[in-house]
């Protein structure tokens, strides 16, 4: 249940449900995320922190820079289903569309940001 109560919370932010559908569509660097929303630093990891002690998110590190991805290998079955249902109620959002042209457009810092995980 602490599980449950946990993923629950660290979705009831609209930052963090705008950082997760950008996550749908790709890695994102922590750099993308901070031009794509335009927030700083410091509140774009407080969000991804979030999100990663929640478990819903895996993190990879390329030298300084922190990029991250939904962690669909180690999601429980509900916690996977939530997601699908949060993708599914977020695709339509004006906003959502509009963060997702502005991430195709963001500027990388570094090469390794375009790279798969």
């Amino acid at each position: 249940m602490r599980y449950l109560v946990r993923i629950i919370k660290s979705l009831s932010d609209e930052t963090r449900l705008r950082i997760l559908n950008m996550l749908f569509e790709r890695e994102c660097c922590v750099c993308e995320i901070i031009e794509v929303l335009g927030i700083s630093q410091p509140r774009a990891s407080h969000h991804l922190g979030a999100m990663y002690t929640a478990g819903l998110l895996k993190m990879r590190r390329v030298g300084i820079y922190a990029l991250y991805s939904i962690d669909w290998d180690n999601l429980d079955g509900y916690a996977a289903d939530i997601l699908k249902d949060v993708r599914r109620g977020i695709g339509n959002n004006h906003s959502a569309r509009a963060d997702v042209l502005k991430l195709s457009a963001a500027q990388r810092l570094i090469p390794e940001c375009s790279k798969p995980a």
